[in-house]
């Protein structure tokens, strides 16, 4: 599938559909139907299927790469200034102006030297978007996050230390486990930290992830059909 082929008629049926499982979901987790918001993953995704998505009432997006990030989304927010943009994919320290600038959410905080950096550049425009920490539940050396164990400190010391706005916890669990005992794991940390988001479960396992107490879900491929391949 080219990105051509992602119709205006495709995109809002999609969005329906997944967010119709969202809803079954959460009722049957025994939750508000509202308790898991839609995170639409456009990366890679050209602007016109973006507006498609926009159009059919989708809000709040997700991009992984802040260069192409700041290719589509300008122009895409002078139109619509109500959409809500998370940054979902690793953040180099030499970029957080940009990603400041750009993102309402951030939601792969996990370094000490990232946290400094985003706390001066927060202060330095007065603007404040919220931020997840990311958890390498997995423990995957090729993974971004913090490690499990270290979660509670580092979230301390970007609370307390760099007043970061820090919301909830986000991972990505390995693709060959399980995703359960992740989405578990985070959500028993969130609730030893006091934080009330979590960002877990994506296109294969959302309703799984809604299950474990999911506040954002963040599904890319059930909306948008499969990924256009960047040069």
């Amino acid at each position: 599938m080219n990105s051509e082929s992602h119709s205006a008629a495709e995109i809002p049926s999609r969005l329906d559909l997944v967010q119709e499982d969202i809803r079954l979901a959460c009722e049957a987790a025994d939750r508000p139907a509202n308790a898991a918001k839609l995170v639409a993953v456009s990366k890679t995704m050209p602007a016109a299927a973006v507006a498609d998505a926009i159009e059919a009432g989708q809000r709040i997006f997700g991009e992984n790469r802040v260069q192409e990030a700041h290719g589509k989304w300008p122009a895409l927010r002078d139109l619509h200034p109500d959409v809500e943009l998370h940054l979902i994919g690793p953040l180099q320290t030499n970029k957080v102006k940009e990603d400041v600038a750009l993102f309402d959410v951030i939601e792969t905080v996990d370094r000490p030297k990232l946290a400094r950096a985003l706390a001066v550049e927060m202060e330095r425009v007065a603007k404040r978007p919220r931020c997840f920490v990311q958890v390498n539940t997995g423990e995957e050396p090729q993974k971004a996050g913090i490690a499990p164990d270290e979660a509670p400190e580092f979230v301390t010391l970007c609370r307390e230390t760099f007043a970061l706005p820090i919301v909830g916890l986000m991972c990505i669990p390995p693709q060959d486990e399980e995703p359960a005992m992740h989405f578990a794991l985070l959500a028993k940390l969130a609730g030893e930290l006091g934080l009330k988001e979590l960002s877990m479960g994506m296109s294969a396992d959302f309703e799984t992830a809604i299950m474990f107490g999911a506040t954002y879900v963040r599904v890319g491929t059930a909306i948008f059909g499969a990924r256009v391949l960047l040069e």
